[in-house]
């Protein structure tokens, strides 16, 4: 009988404080405005003879990394249909309706999801974590659940299946 169990992380230090803004509509933004994110992450994975799943400091590890390379950074969605990013030597400007705002590159992270939102952020979250395949397979994962939090109770999730 094969067993499975489920693996969560969900440390202090798996944070990342970032500015956004959420695109509602080709006419519709907020306001550029910060928050200090949270993640957690559940994996589902089998239970070897030995009782253990796997050491999972590789993802305790893996997570805590991809907060640092969101952390202090004003981030701008590369997919978005009414978000265009112009980049020259020193700056990104960011044309939305007619509007363009401007940022010192080093200040900027990129991600290729359509909008900077909870649901999105914990998609790129799950897209990072499953490059690995053979990690994937070491650690027997089945499934990922990612949540990134951006207040206490208040979170979008995203969920990834191992094929089989």
């Amino acid at each position: 009988m094969r067993r499975t169990s489920f693996v969560e992380i969900f440390k202090e230090k798996n944070k990342f404080s970032s500015a956004h803004f959420t695109i509602f509509s080709k006419e519709k933004r907020e306001n550029l405005h910060g928050h200090n994110y949270q993640v957690y992450l559940c994996i589902e994975c089998e239970i070897l003879e030995n009782g253990l799943s796997f050491d999972y400091r590789f993802y305790k590890k893996k997570i805590y990394e991809l907060c640092r390379e969101l952390n202090e950074y004003t981030l701008l969605p590369t997919k978005s249909e009414f978000l265009k990013i112009v980049e020259d030597e020193n700056y990104y400007s960011a044309e939305f309706n007619q509007e363009k705002l401007f940022f010192l590159k080093r200040d900027v992270k990129l991600l290729p999801i359509c909008n900077i939102t909870l649901e999105e952020l914990s998609f790129w979250f799950i897209q990072q974590l499953t490059q690995d395949k053979i990690q994937l397979e070491k650690h027997h994962v089945n499934r990922l659940c990612v949540k990134v939090f951006s207040a206490p109770g208040q979170s979008g999730s995203c969920d990834w299946r191992k094929a089989w």
